[in-house]
């Protein structure tokens, strides 16, 4: 990280960052948090596991502070999150009464836009991101590409507000950390990340169970629409992709969060250097969720800011409106000139 943390089992020590500025923006997000009560906690739409751990953990570090907190999400938590601790104290909402809050947190977004909540436009934000694509939208903000999770980030604020992690609350940040580092291999993975992973485990949180809850436990309907994308792979100039379709979720009678982690499964085809997943988005509007992944130094939150999304250098994500062949085409137009791009640098085998 930019100011890397010593993590500390001993949780009553002092936060210690490395030297840096008099006053970080994490100092000041603290400061804030402390002259301020009544808060709304949220993440972005459509939220994946660092979202949803990471608002339980904010939300149940400012209740032990005292504060008045509400945890609200655009879109229903996914199933495979719903035993995690609190969780019935979130609640879906598409919009929020500015006028309850004294601030709200938002926590990795690149704007109000994509917390799927109306509403947040004129109140005080705390913007708290790790994207590589971060943007500075909020009245505060501490934006670190080079945490491997929000939750790290979280972790460091509960510090810095010397409020004990729980191990209720070291659950959902190890939750939020093993997802979203795709259970510690993405590129984004360093020693941080397993030191936090230990401190998280020596507070509380149960290893074996967060895999068991994840991983593990995933509906029949999510195995079946998984084999139909990995029947449809194409491989082209080292890009896999693949599609399902709305008829494909009705057949199997599943969700769109049941594709959830599909292109994982394209990233890992040897000889592939990046993959694209399209999800057809349920609406007036023809279009494609699309996810983005590579294991080289091919940038893929290029590709995705580019065609209007944003991410990580090795996971990126951007919503396409269009018919499909010609979400296909832009797409893989966008990736095949970054993979190009890298070629180019030497930065590509």
């Amino acid at each position: 990280m930019a100011s890397p943390l010593r993590y500390s089992n001993d949780m009553s020590q002092d936060f210690d960052p490395q030297p840096g500025p008099a006053e970080t923006p994490l100092q000041q997000i603290a400061e804030e948090i402390r002259q301020h009560r009544r808060f709304l906690v949220t993440s972005h739409a459509r939220p994946d596991g660092d979202a949803v751990g990471s608002t339980l953990a904010m939300g149940s570090i400012l209740h032990r502070m005292g504060k008045d907190v509400d945890m609200v999400l655009a879109d229903p938590v996914p199933q495979v999150y719903r035993t995690l601790p609190g969780i019935a104290r979130i609640r879906q909402s598409r919009e929020v009464d500015a006028s309850a809050y004294d601030v709200a947190i938002i926590l990795e977004c690149d704007g109000t836009l994509r917390t799927g909540l109306t509403g947040l436009d004129d109140m005080r934000l705390l913007n708290i991101d790790h994207h590589l694509t971060g943007v500075d939208f909020g009245t505060l903000n501490w934006i670190d590409p080079e945490a491997s999770a929000v939750a790290a980030m979280v972790f460091e604020v509960a510090i810095a507000l010397g409020v004990d992690v729980t191990p209720a609350i070291a659950t959902c940040l190890y939750t939020a950390l093993m997802t979203d580092t795709g259970s510690f291999t993405y590129p984004g993975t360093s020693a941080d990340t397993f030191t936090l992973a230990h401190a998280l485990i020596d507070l509380g949180a149960k290893a074996d169970s967060v895999a068991r809850d994840v991983l593990y436990s995933v509906p029949a309907c999510r195995i079946q629409l998984l084999g139909r994308a990995l029947s449809r792979i194409r491989i082209e100039q080292g890009v896999a992709w693949s599609w399902i379709t709305q008829d494909d979720l009705a057949e199997f009678q599943a969700t769109d969060e049941d594709s959830e982690g599909t292109v994982n499964y394209l990233i890992s085809i040897a000889g592939v250097e990046a993959a694209v997943f399209l999800r057809e988005t349920n609406g007036e509007i023809t279009g494609f969720r699309t996810s983005l992944r590579s294991k080289s130094s091919v940038d893929v939150s290029a590709v995705a800011s580019r065609l209007g999304g944003g991410g990580h250098r090795n996971a990126a994500g951007c919503t396409l409106e269009g018919s499909f062949d010609a979400s296909v085409a832009r797409v893989l137009a966008a990736m095949y000139e970054e993979i190009e791009r890298a070629t180019s640098a030497g930065t590509v085998c």
